[in-house]
Parts: C-alpha cells; structure tokens; sequence
C-alpha cells in the first residue's frame, strides 16, 4: 500500500506490516549425493537427521550439509545414502533436499530400498554424544536423547540459549568458548557461568586476560535481568520468549510459577494443556530446582511483584511507541518494563497508540506523534509513569 492513512489503518502484525508484503524468487537448486546420514542432537535433546553432501554450489554458498528434518521425512522423500538429491536453500537461508532422483540411484541401493527405508532408531539406538538412549514416544514426530544436561550436545545449545541475547544477554559468550568450556568440564549447568574465575578463563584458547575481563563484566552485569527473560532462559520446553513473559505477567514472581500446576497454568493467555504440562513437568525435576536455587544464589535477580497488573496502573493496556535513544535505557530494557506492568510496545504510531516515548534524534514517529496528538514522554517522564 502506497497510502500513508491507508498504512497507518492497516497497521502492523508482531513481525511486519500489514501493509506490505514481500515475495521471493523461486529457489535456486542443485544435483549431489547423499554421502551420509547422520543425526545431530539440539538444545531440547531433539535428534535431527542431517545429509552430509557431496560439496554443491548453490544459491550463493557451497552447501555440504542438509537438515531432513525428522525420520518421518527421511521416509516420505525416501533418502538414502549414496542418492542423487535435489538440493536447494530454503528461504534462501537453510539448505534442505527436495528430492530424490530416482533413476539415478545405484543399484546396490535399489536392492537395499526392498528392505524398508531408514530408520533412525535401528540406525542410532543410543546417542551419538553421549550414549544415552533415544526415545520417541508414539504421539511425537520428534525423537529425543534421554541424557538431559548430562549430553554436552544438549549442555552447549542449552548454555548458548541461556547466553543468548534475549535471554540472559550474555555478551562474547559465544559457541566457541561454550564448546571449550563445556569439553574442558568447567561449565555443566548455567548456574557454573556465574562462578568463573579469570583464570579459568584466560587458560582457554584464544582467550587473552582482557578478554577473559569483558566476559566476567557481561556474566555480571546479566545477574539484573526481568522475570520474562530468565523463564526464556530456562529452556523449558515449549515455551518462547512470547510465552515466557506472560507466565512473568501473569504469575508475577517464580514462585508462584514454580507451584502453580496444570490447570492453574492454563489460565494463562496462549497456554494451553501441551505447553503447561511442559511447564509443571520442568518444575518437577529436582535438578531443575537446584540450578533455579544456585543461580538466584549467584545474585541472578528480576524485580518481582503480585500477579497480574491492577487494572488501575498507568501501564495495564496501553499501547507505547518507542523512538530515538534514551539516556539510560536501551528498547529492550524499556519493551520489557512496559511489558511487565501490562503494557504493549507496537512498531508504528497511530490514533490507537497511548504513549511515545522519545529519546534523542527522534524521527518520523515524533512528528507523526505530534500530529495525532498522541502523549510524548521522556525518559524521566517515562520512569515516573512506570514507578507510578
């Protein structure tokens, strides 16, 4: 839409305007061989079966690997090692195979195919990082290694998780220094984060002592965090970062989250039976509730409050723009102020937005404010609206 007031009465949905919407070329694809199938194992303890390829060119990049997904697709495309594929980036981003090329798989492979298709549990009956048994239960597409936090695979992904930049927001802790922490055994839960020392560090490789002082000063200055990210940080199964911070409105404390059960936590907006079982049965494990203990001990602290916002506050349903740069605030730190009193941060201004908060080199959005007569608010403003 070309029409400014038709934008503004379109408005925007949490990723992108209504008012636009992007088309992309079709793909660019390629011909490879499937030289192996191999799994890898994620933050959650999902196996993922991976085609390593024979090295294709293809959209941009030289691809060698390609995610299938899960056992139920290797079976539908019917991949086997040593097939012709047809190979393309999804999105321009992921490579995955599209196909197989029939007519050109070998012959010892059409014999083989006469005795059933792969199958990830005959293939892997154990994981391959840390020989726990695989399970997949029956009403799951998904299989899943048994370690939990004893399978570094699931220790790295979950430490880079809890690291990343809208959870904990640990800054240069990165996969690199996770896999040598992880593989050294220094770090094994994220509560062992907070107990580094620079000498642990500066023996890594790569790791010079000025370095190794930049990560400490981010590990500490991530203990002051907001209830919404640290549930975010957990890990726990099935719930985002959306989900996250209505558990924080919602319950208040981690207490009360801690203790509610099923049915209480499916009182919660967007929570329904699947991802509340997810919920209670994370709180159940004991060594949840250690790691949850040593990192509050840690000083790993958020505001806390009652649950729900009143439905008096200045903040509970109010729509809020930010624009330009605060003087101590970054739009994060501010988003997840509003968000936690009830409030909603949008991407545009319009006659349905309450307040502005401007900061230094404000653009369109101040003018646009300004027209509509819409309240604008300062930073100091802005902090006396929330404390009220």
């Amino acid at each position: 839409m070309n029409s400014l007031a038709l934008q503004q009465r379109l408005g925007f949905v949490t990723r992108e305007p209504r008012w636009a919407v992007a088309h992309k070329y079709p793909a660019e694809e390629a011909l490879t061989i499937v030289e192996a199938i191999e799994v890898q194992v994620g933050r959650t303890g999902a196996i993922t079966p991976v085609a390593r390829l024979a090295p294709v060119f293809v959209g941009g990049v030289t691809v060698t690997n390609a995610t299938l997904h899960n056992e139920a697709e290797v079976r539908r495309k019917d991949v086997r090692v040593g097939d012709t594929v047809v190979v393309r980036r999804a999105g321009d981003v992921i490579p995955e195979v599209v196909s197989v090329v029939l007519e050109r798989r070998p012959m010892q492979r059409v014999a083989e195919a006469l005795h059933g298709p792969w199958e990830l549990l005959k293939e892997y009956p154990d994981c391959p990082v840390c020989h726990s048994a695989i399970e997949k239960p029956e009403d799951e597409v998904i299989a899943r290694c048994s370690g939990g936090l004893f399978c570094p695979a699931q220790r790295k992904q979950a430490l880079l998780h809890f690291a990343c930049r809208r959870a904990m927001d640990i800054d240069g802790l990165g996969d690199k220094l996770i896999e040598q922490l992880v593989d050294h055994a220094i770090v094994k839960t994220p509560a062992d984060l907070y107990k580094l020392g620079l000498l642990a560090l500066v023996n890594l490789e790569r790791m010079a002592e000025k370095s190794a002082a930049n990560i400490l000063a981010a590990i500490e200055r991530s203990k002051a965090t907001t209830l919404g990210r640290f549930v975010f940080a957990l890990g726990i199964r099935n719930v985002g970062e959306a989900t996250a911070k209505d558990l924080a409105r919602h319950f208040g404390n981690l207490d009360a989250l801690m203790n509610a059960d099923v049915e209480c936590l499916q009182q919660v907006p967007d929570v329904g039976p699947v991802v509340a079982a997810s919920i209670a049965r994370f709180f159940a494990e004991p060594h949840n509730i250690e790691v949850i203990e040593q990192l509050r001990a840690a000083g790993v602290n958020w505001p806390e409050g009652a649950s729900l916002p009143a439905v008096g506050s200045p903040v509970a349903g109010k729509t809020f723009v930010l624009t330009g740069t605060l003087p101590t605030l970054t739009r994060d730190q501010a988003r997840d102020m509003i968000e936690a009193l009830g409030g909603k941060v949008a991407g545009s201004v319009s006659k349905k937005t309450d307040y502005v908060v401007a900061g230094a080199e404000a653009g369109s959005k101040l003018d646009k404010a300004q027209a509509l007569g819409v309240s604008i608010l300062d930073e100091i403003q802005f902090r006396e609206l929330i404390s009220s």
